[in-house]
């Protein structure tokens, strides 16, 4: 899959219509269109806007892994890095009650 089909992917996977997406990276739909297809390259300032988007970093929308679980899971670190220690603390013993289940 190349990353015009990832990110279509991802956008439909958050629920975004096209047009809403496109305002919210600050390109045309058209434009997006265009990348989703691959008949355009974004600059890499605009992947990074399309990462940020989606809440997800530019290495995982390169990435190679299992891409649904993956997104997921690089959210919650995303997530957990504004996380003060007690929060973090909180967090792991959540996860740990969690695993148990």
């Amino acid at each position: 899959m190349d990353i015009g089909q990832r990110i279509r992917k991802l956008r439909l996977k958050q629920g975004f219509k096209a047009k809403d997406f496109a305002k919210e990276v600050d390109i045309s739909r058209v434009y997006l269109n265009e990348i989703e297809r691959g008949t355009k390259t974004p600059s890499l300032d605009t992947m990074q806007k399309i990462c940020d988007a989606l809440s997800i970093t530019l290495a995982h929308l390169f990435s190679v892994e299992d891409k649904d679980r993956s997104m997921e899971y690089c959210q919650l670190l995303e997530n957990a890095k504004e996380l003060s220690p007690e929060q973090l603390t909180v967090l792991n013993d959540l996860v740990k009650l969690l695993k148990k289940k």
